[in-house]
């Protein structure tokens, strides 16, 4: 039986991560993954070129059952540390909106930096390496088999991730092991996902699918974000409705501004003082996508008449749709499609300054696989780092 003072189960982001850290203050790592190569999920990230963090860090952007949870971790090792570690590997990066930061030329880059990470800390990595059991012994050993092989450790970090994208290898395992040990596991559903519609609103809105617009979305509870909005076949997509979409909930409604930026009256009025006998539709096409204007007249949104033939009724209602198109998704895309998994481990079960079952010494859970999950851009990322870092720092001081 091979003995390890630390077993990393999972070789995405977070479990790399922490692996690097704990090897490097001298402890022997081995790192399992079921997957034929490290960070898969990594590669594909942000268009290939992974959002690796986010200049704008805070506890509000996290949604979880206590969150109160993510704030030590996230201050103790923050954006600018991990930044810091890009720059070190002269990995050239640039600001996308809203703070996001991407990696210049690609993904791989963070993948070579974490693999170069354990290597320095001498850590063993054996992928397509299936963990079939943990049992943990009276003498607070852990015993793993892995493909018929006995390791044994002190310390077994889980940060297999959730269930989102399973194309890439994602399993419910880490949910499967807290349970083992006792730990509940909040309601876990797609999140960072893109929304489905009912007919016969999908069969008028497909007909824009590629097409892109700024604007404002709300939840039924009141979270609002402002990004764009892409039209897809399959229902509606884009930066906001991904970020909505960790706020929506079954049988509500999302509510959409088409116009967030504009005083439509205001418009409307210059419009009907400059060209009287424009056609409504046309006028709007000069601030809207011609093909979106189009549907809407489809949807009865947009009244066939000219500018001067619009009375102050029909303005209102085009005003309250155009700002406020209550619309109600009946679905997500699901896991296939989903960057995160909302919910996961119980965070009342977890130290948040270790990550350590309280119950069960030795066993941490770190990632995504916990019930903390960030908004889009980069947000994901940092958790991963931050919450491997204070692991690794806690398994080292012990």
């Amino acid at each position: 039986m091979e003995n390890f003072d630390v077993v990393v189960i999972g070789a995405g982001a977070a479990g790399l991560f922490c692996a690097a850290q704990a090897g490097q203050r001298g402890l022997n790592v081995l790192v399992v993954d079921n997957g034929k190569k490290v960070g898969r999920k990594i590669l594909m990230s942000g268009g290939g070129r992974c959002n690796f963090t986010n200049l704008y860090i805070e506890p509000s952007a996290y949604l979880s059952h206590n969150p109160h949870f993510c704030k030590s971790a996230l201050a103790r090792y923050t954006q600018w540390d991990f930044i810091d570690l890009v720059n070190k590997y002269n990995i050239n990066w640039h600001e996308k909106t809203l703070g996001q930061l991407f990696c210049d030329e690609s993904a791989q880059q963070i993948v070579d930096l974490l693999t170069a990470e354990c290597e320095q800390g001498n850590v063993t990595i054996r992928l397509r390496s299936e963990v079939l059991s943990i049992q943990r012994q009276d003498s607070d050993e852990y015993h793993l088999t892995l493909n018929g092989m006995q390791v044994c450790t002190r310390n077994v970090v889980i940060a297999s991730g959730g269930l989102s994208m399973p194309g890439l290898g994602a399993t419910p395992f880490g949910y499967k092991v807290a349970e083992q040990f006792g730990l509940s596991v909040r309601p876990v559903s797609a999140a960072l996902v893109p929304l489905t519609l009912h007919k016969p609103l999908l069969d008028n809105l497909q007909q824009l699918s590629g097409i892109a617009v700024p604007v404002t979305v709300d939840a039924a509870q009141g979270t609002r974000f402002k990004e764009s909005l892409l039209f897809t076949h399959r229902g509606l997509s884009g930066p906001a409705i991904l970020q909505i979409s960790s706020y929506w909930r079954p049988g509500e409604a999302v509510t959409v501004n088409l116009l967030p930026d504009m005083d439509i009256n205001g418009f409307i009025e210059a419009q009907r003082n400059e060209h009287p006998n424009l056609s409504l539709k046309n006028s709007l096409a000069r601030v809207l996508p011609k093909r979106l204007v189009d549907q809407l007249a489809e949807l009865s949104f947009v009244p066939d008449v000219t500018l001067k033939q619009l009375n102050s009724r029909q303005q209102q209602q085009l005003v309250n749709q155009l700002t406020a198109w209550q619309i109600h998704p009946n679905g997500t895309e699901g896991y296939r499609t989903a960057e995160v998994t909302l919910g996961g481990v119980d965070t009342q079960h977890l130290s948040s300054q270790t990550f350590e079952v309280r119950d069960v010494p030795g066993l941490y859970f770190i990632g995504e696989v916990v019930d903390v999950t960030g908004w889009l851009g980069g947000y994901n990322f940092q958790w991963a780092w931050s919450s491997a870092w204070a692991c690794a720092q806690a398994i080292a001081k012990k």
